[in-house]
């Protein structure tokens, strides 16, 4: 026990006496200090007293698609402290290929009298799935907010990145390098980021390059959101010319970077590739990746105080609030080659 109060007391930067009033309940501490040493217990481990322990001021759901992609337990972890800080408990249910489904769990929950529910790019962002069923939760008293994805079908608020500026950023990067040949990666159309990333780069290469729509639309390889995604749509856009690539996700820009490998190419010295998210860990890959980070501790914070104001009973406008993203350059992106004497429209000889 001694042990014990010396490493709180320690970590909590006062005196073992101090610990030991807090842990007793005895008055005569700071209101500030009594939360340094409950943090310091935290912090290291233990357990706090019963009497001490914080009572929830309830549940609140949090619905991701998969956790294989960095970027959303990178979400998760924002929101379940911005809930926390505020006395609620998260949540975390997770789709899993031949496990629950968005709507399975959002029952699950429901049946848990959580207090709310935020939604990551769920259903809400499928532009093919019927949106009915957001309105039967809210018909049902449960306040929800959408993160990632914009329906005008759905009355609720929504927290989305600028997918359109995120292409502008990540092109106009890459013209300003040299390139000519610029593709994009991106998941399938239905998906309501895709296609604003689509219209965002469309726009931009049509008026930095002077490409025709139809010139544009040859730039474009649709795959899956995952390395192998990646891999497979960088490597049809290389076939066509391509000397940068720009992904919808840090995933897919690994993929693509494997694919440069196996078809005998360097990065960024044959190809540029720019992902998108600006996941952990992405800094430290080789080459580093150049990407566009997602605002994911705004989107995380903006997405769990508007949920708050929806419990309390001041619901935010049901609108959509979207957060700038930033392009953040590293070692994958590089100066374009010099136009041949094919022109840029003509293909890339390989090895």
């Amino acid at each position: 026990m001694t042990a014990r109060l010396a490493d709180i007391a320690t970590q909590a930067g006062v005196s073992e006496a101090t610990v030991s009033r807090v842990l007793n309940g005895k008055p005569g501490v700071a209101a500030t200090t009594r939360e340094s040493v409950l943090a310091a217990l935290d912090v290291l481990g233990y357990e706090r007293p019963v009497r001490l322990r914080r009572r929830s001021a309830g549940l609140v759901g949090l619905i991701t698609p998969e956790l294989e992609n960095p970027i959303f337990p990178a979400l998760a972890q924002v929101i379940g402290q911005a809930l926390t800080r505020q006395g609620y408990t998260p949540v975390l249910a997770t789709q899993t290929p031949g496990g629950s489904t968005e709507d399975e769990l959002t029952e699950m929950l429901v049946e848990r009298d959580v207090s709310g529910i935020i939604f990551v790019s769920g259903l809400h962002a499928d532009t093919s799935a019927d949106m009915r069923r957001y309105e039967k939760l809210r018909a049902q008293g449960v306040p929800f907010v959408l993160v990632d994805g914009f329906s005008p079908k759905v009355q609720a608020p929504f927290i989305s990145p600028d997918d359109r500026a995120a292409m502008r950023l990540a092109v106009t990067h890459l013209v300003s390098l040299g390139h000519q040949r610029i593709g994009l990666a991106v998941g399938p159309r239905r998906f309501v980021p895709v296609l604003r990333k689509i219209e965002g780069f469309r726009a931009t290469v049509q008026e930095l390059l002077g490409l025709s729509s139809e010139e544009a639309d040859e730039l474009i390889q649709q795959s899956l959101f995952t390395l192998e995604g990646g891999q497979a749509a960088a490597s049809a856009l290389i076939e066509r010319g391509c000397t940068a690539v720009v992904c919808a996700s840090d995933m897919m820009a690994l993929g693509a970077i494997r694919a440069a490998r196996r078809l005998g190419l360097d990065v960024p010295r044959d190809l540029s590739v720019v992902g998108f998210d600006d996941s952990p860990l992405i800094a430290f890959t080789d080459p580093p990746l150049t990407t566009i980070r997602k605002p994911v501790p705004s989107m995380g914070q903006a997405a769990v105080r508007t949920l708050l104001e929806e419990i309390g009973g001041t619901p935010a406008p049901h609108s959509e609030f979207v957060f700038m993203p930033e392009l953040v350059v590293r070692g994958s992106t590089a100066s374009g080659p010099a136009p041949g004497p094919q022109g840029i429209s003509g293909s890339r000889s390989r090895p």
